[in-house]
C-alpha cells in the first residue's frame, strides 16, 4: 500500500521524501514531479521565498530507466536559502564561545509567540524556550514534500485515466457566487476547464481573475492576509467502489476530508454540495438514477461522486476552505514565551495570499488517498498486474 514519509526543515539543507509501495513499471521522471512543484510556487500574492527557491526534485532511488522498480522511491529537494542559515540550522554542534556564532544563533531565536501558528502548543509540548525548532518543521515549506509525493501518486492514477486537479473559486470573500462550469461536465469539459485555470497565476476561472487579483492587491496595500476556497476534482475513469461502507476508517469521504484537513490553513472540507445539503430538502439533495442507452446514469452530482463511503463512478468533488495566513506584516499582540512580557508577535517572511498553492497541495493529498484505494481494490506488485485486475489493457 502506498505511503510516504518526509523529513527536513524550512531553512535546513533540504527536504527528503520516501514513497513506499508504488508498484513496479509506472512511468516516472523528475520532470513529472517538478511540474507540480512549479505549480505550487505560482500564485499572485506569494512572498519573497518563492523568488529564492526554484524547486527541483532529485530522484535518489526506486526508479530505473524512467520506470518505478517496486522498491521505495527516495527524493531530495534542496533548500537554496540554507546558504544564509548554515550556522543557525547547523546539524553539527557549533562553537558557542565564538561571538559571531553566538550572535547568529541569538538573532534567529524566537520567543515572541505568533498567534495562529504551532509556536505555543509546540513549545509547551516539547519543553522549549526557543520556538525556532517548532517553526522550522511546522512551516508550509513542508508541503513541498507532499506535492512531490502526490505527483508520484498522480502518475499511477494517470495509467487508469484518473486525473486530479483544482481551481480557486474564492479569495477573501470574492467569488463563489456563480457556477463556473456545467453541472455534469464530461471529460473534455473538465480537461478544457483546467487548461484554462493553468493559464493564470491565481489558478482560477478566467471570469474570476481580475476580481480576485484586485482583492489581493487591496490586502497587500493594507498589510493583511487573505484566505479562500479551492475546489479539488478527480475525474476520468473513476471506478465504482473505491473505499468501503464497512468500517468508519475505510470510508473514502472520511479519508479524503482527513488528508485535506491536514493541509496548513485548511479549516473546513466539503464533499459535493457539502453544507448546502443541510439547508435543502431530501428530494433535491439526492442524485436520481436514469437509464441512458441501457447504461445507468445520474441526473446530478450533488453527492460529489461519493455515496456510502464509496466512489460511485462520478467525478469526486471536494472543496477546502483555507483561513488567512497567520503571519502578518502588521503583527498581532502577543507575549514573550520566556519573560511573559507583552510584545508584538514575531514576523517571519510570509505571503499575502497562498490559496492557489493550497489547491495544488490539496490535489496532492487527494491523489495519494485515491491511489491508495485504487491499490486496495486492484492490488498488484506491478502496473501490469493492477491493470489486468481492473480489466484494462496495458498501454
Amino acid at each position: 500500500m502506498l505511503r510516504f514519509l518526509t523529513a527536513g526543515e524550512s531553512h535546513g539543507p533540504g527536504l527528503t521524501i520516501i514513497v513506499e509501495g508504488m508498484p513496479a513499471d509506472v512511468p516516472l521522471l523528475a520532470a513529472d514531479i517538478d511540474r507540480d512543484l512549479a505549480r505550487r510556487q505560482v500564485g499572485f500574492g506569494r512572498g519573497g521565498r518563492m523568488s529564492i527557491e526554484t524547486d527541483r526534485a532529485t530522484i535518489r532511488g526506486g526508479v530505473r530507466l524512467g520506470r518505478t522498480m517496486g522498491s521505495p522511491i527516495a527524493l531530495t529537494l534542496e533548500n537554496r536559502d540554507f546558504i544564509n542559515w548554515q550556522v543557525p540550522m547547523s546539524v553539527a554542534p557549533v562553537d558557542l564561545d565564538d561571538p559571531e556564532v553566538a550572535a547568529q544563533l541569538e538573532a534567529k531565536k524566537i520567543t515572541r509567540l505568533r498567534p495562529g501558528h504551532a509556536d505555543y502548543p509546540g513549545a509547551i509540548k516539547y519543553g522549549l524556550t526557543d520556538v525556532r525548532n517548532i517553526l522550522e518543521r511546522s512551516s508550509a515549506r513542508e508541503t513541498t514534500s507532499r506535492v512531490a509525493a502526490g505527483a508520484i501518486a498522480k502518475q499511477l492514477l494517470r495509467q487508469f485515466n484518473i486525473h486530479v486537479h483544482s481551481q480557486v473559486v474564492e479569495i477573501g470573500g470574492v467569488g463563489g457566487d456563480a457556477p463556473l462550469r456545467p453541472e455534469l461536465p464530461d471529460f473534455a469539459e473538465w480537461k478544457a476547464l483546467f487548461e484554462q485555470v493553468e493559464q493564470n497565476d491565481l489558478r482560477c476561472h478566467p471570469a474570476l481573475y481580475e476580481r480576485l487579483r484586485e482583492r489581493i492587491v487591496e490586502a497587500a496595500k493594507g498589510s493583511y492576509t487573505l484566505g479562500g476556497v479551492v475546489e479539488v476534482v478527480a475525474y476520468g475513469d473513476i471506478p465504482v467502489g473505491l473505499g468501503s461502507h464497512t468500517h468508519y476508517d475505510r470510508r473514502i469521504d472520511g479519508l479524503l476530508a482527513g488528508v485535506l484537513m491536514s493541509v496548513h490553513t485548511v479549516k473546513a472540507v466539503e464533499v459535493g454540495i457539502g453544507t448546502a445539503a443541510a439547508r435543502t430538502i431530501g428530494a433535491e439533495v439526492q442524485d436520481e438514477f436514469v437509464s441512458v442507452d441501457g447504461e445507468i446514469a445520474r441526473t446530478s452530482n450533488h453527492a460529489g461522486g461519493i455515496e456510502g463511503g464509496m466512489t460511485n463512478g462520478q467525478p469526486v468533488l471536494l472543496r477546502a476552505y483555507l483561513k488567512p495566513l497567520p503571519t502578518m506584516r502588521k503583527p498581532l499582540k502577543s507575549v514573550d514565551l520566556v519573560s511573559g512580557e507583552s510584545f508584538e508577535a514575531h514576523y517571519e517572511r510570509s505571503d499575502t495570499c497562498a490559496v492557489a498553492a493550497g489547491g495544488v497541495i490539496c490535489e496532492a493529498m487527494a491523489a495519494i488517498v485515491l491511489a491508495q484505494e485504487l491499490q486496495r481494490k486492484f492490488g498488484g506488485d506491478s502496473l501490469g498486474e493492477m491493470l489486468r485486475h481492473a480489466g484494462r489493457s496495458p498501454s
